[in-house]
């Protein structure tokens, strides 16, 4: 396969929770890769931060903060992306909030309502508003980011875990559904070193027995994981469709 296949030269990609973290790490790459990117998140600051250094690669942006969990704020991101920049070849949902930690059996309903209406939820209503516009089009790559969470049984990420288990699910079925128009897969990292996870794997003792669990004793960095949504974004991957990424340095192994 020619390296060219990679590139992504004339596609518009949208990019939630890309403020920071792993979201930030794909905006900027799929920037280097030749797409126009909008990074959104719920802070402007973040984003405007991030959209000056997709302008400083040559890439056209916009700056409109977004919570995903409101279908009005989706809609009039969406309607802005298309006017300003023509299209949405490429959605990255990489919006998430804080998994808790507690039991099960601790987990208040307005607690288990704010992480599915973000983390499942606010899924479903972007790519329902984006899918729209693409089976329209006749074409685009949707890619979330799921967790190895959602893959195995966890203690004290439990609603976190479930949120992630069913975001798998809704990739699945939109695989289906959308094909061949539209491919959609998810990649899963396990842990890697962002504002989110930071109150975990800055715990000595928690930290310790996490790294005993990945062979390559080691937690990612985000730019570790981007690499591979520009591979789902690009023509190299017009064959994938339905599949969950695993990036875990082994650890479900």
């Amino acid at each position: 396969m020619s390296v060219k296949a990679f590139d992504c030269t004339g596609k518009v990609a949208l990019v939630t929770g890309g403020g920071r973290g792993i979201g930030r790490a794909i905006a900027l790459a799929l920037a280097d890769a030749g797409a126009d990117v909008v990074p959104t998140s719920r802070t402007q600051t973040q984003i405007e931060a991030v959209a000056g250094e997709i302008e400083a690669r040559g890439r056209r942006t916009l700056v409109q903060p977004c919570d995903v969990a409101d279908p009005s704020q989706i809609e009039a991101l969406v309607r802005r992306v298309v006017d300003e920049l023509g299209r949405v070849d490429v959605l990255v949902n990489a919006a998430a909030i804080s998994p808790l930690w507690k039991r099960m059996e601790e987990v208040t309903e307005d607690e288990w309502d704010r992480i599915m209406g973000v983390n499942l939820r606010g899924a479903f209503l972007l790519s329902r508003e984006v899918g729209r516009h693409m089976l329209e089009r006749g074409g685009g790559s949707i890619v979330h980011i799921a967790s190895i969470a959602g893959l195995k049984g966890v203690t004290h990420f439990g609603v976190y875990a479930v949120s992630k288990a069913g975001l798998i699910g809704l990739v699945r079925v939109l695989a289906r559904e959308w094909a061949p128009q539209v491919r959609v897969n998810a990649i899963a990292p396990g842990w890697v070193r962002t504002d989110m996870a930071r109150p975990v794997l800055g715990h000595p003792e928690i930290s310790k027995g996490l790294l005993r669990e990945i062979p390559l004793g080691r937690f990612a960095e985000p730019e570790e994981i981007a690499p591979l949504a520009v591979y789902l974004a690009s023509d190299a991957s017009k064959f994938a469709t339905g599949q969950v990424f695993v990036v875990d340095g082994g650890q479900l192994l």
